[in-house]
């Protein structure tokens, strides 16, 4: 069976794409094996290097460690992606329904904040928070991360409405529903449910966005990392990069398992129903007098 734009490949596309992938695999054995001889002649598998995980110098001890970077920096930097990823998302929310109001003049402050966010670092709105408004470090942090991300989340919001088919609000208006309407039972639900990957990749990339924390002074996983090298001596930072790094996939990659769970039982719940759960929804705030009453179409 051929697909609509690419033929399926014949015998000899299969066989150049079976030695390509024998010759990719080769390649990258031969790398891990560079590497690893590379590591092995500076011994950085060595004991000595490993030890301050498990029986760690200056009368210190393995559970003093592993607070210090699991309990302390981690905590730290659960503590402002907390923060700042509901108010990304909430201010997100606003401002992709203020970017998709019909009156040009009324649309046009959303898209400069947007713009504006969308196009500064991070690390610089930190900075300026810290030095222009003379905030602490954790409120420079929550600030840096959520002005930028819901930038970020505001464009994949109004990416999502964009993409829904028209019929969609011409379906809610033929019920009765006004735009607000409309766009609250109809619209909304839809678009989060098909932005979710999407959703859950900035808030990831706000989680990894609080690394920045460490050059402004707050006390997040990276600045525990650094500040265990510098007191335990700098052979153990490959060590405690092992770490931190570790940490740092558990949480994102927990993260990015619960979306694809939900993305999975919104679908299977849509299936199920056989219709838009969506629009059930709106046709029955409608019809029951519920949620925003039985407004005009606008």
């Amino acid at each position: 069976m051929s697909s609509v734009l690419y033929d399926q490949p014949g015998p000899r596309a299969r066989r150049r794409e079976r030695i390509g992938s024998v010759a990719g695999a080769l390649a990258l054995i031969v790398l891990l094996a560079l590497a690893y001889r590379y590591a092995e002649q500076r011994g950085l598998f060595g004991a000595d290097r490993w030890d301050v995980l498990y029986d760690p110098p200056k009368n210190q001890t393995a559970e003093d460690v592993w607070r210090s970077m699991v309990v302390v920096g981690l905590g730290a930097t659960l503590r402002a992606a907390v923060v700042a990823a509901p108010l990304a998302l909430v201010l997100g929310l606003v401002l992709a329904m203020w970017r998709t109001t019909r009156i040009g003049w009324l649309r046009a402050p959303a898209t400069v904040v947007i713009e504006l966010f969308r196009g500064l670092p991070v690390l610089l709105m930190m900075l300026f928070a810290l030095l222009g408004f003379g905030w602490d470090a954790f409120a420079a942090v929550v600030f840096g991360l959520t002005v930028y991300n819901m930038a970020i989340i505001a464009e994949i919001l109004r990416a999502g409405l964009a993409s829904l088919p028209r019929g969609q609000s011409e379906a809610a208006a033929a019920i009765g529903l006004s735009r607000w309407q409309t766009m609250r039972l109809v619209l909304l639900p839809q678009a989060v449910r098909t932005m979710l990957p999407s959703l859950v990749a900035q808030l990831v990339v706000l989680l990894k966005d609080s690394s920045l924390g460490f050059i402004v002074g707050y006390p997040e996983l990276l600045k525990a990392m650094q500040n265990n090298a510098q007191y335990f001596g700098n052979r153990y930072y490959v060590a405690l990069f092992v770490l931190g790094a570790g940490t740092y996939l558990v949480v994102n990659l927990s993260l990015t398992r619960l979306a694809v769970w939900l993305q999975g039982r919104s679908a299977r719940t849509a299936g199920r129903s056989g219709t838009d759960p969506a629009l059930t929804a709106a046709a029955a705030a409608t019809a029951g007098g519920g949620p925003g009453g039985t407004g005009s179409a606008v």
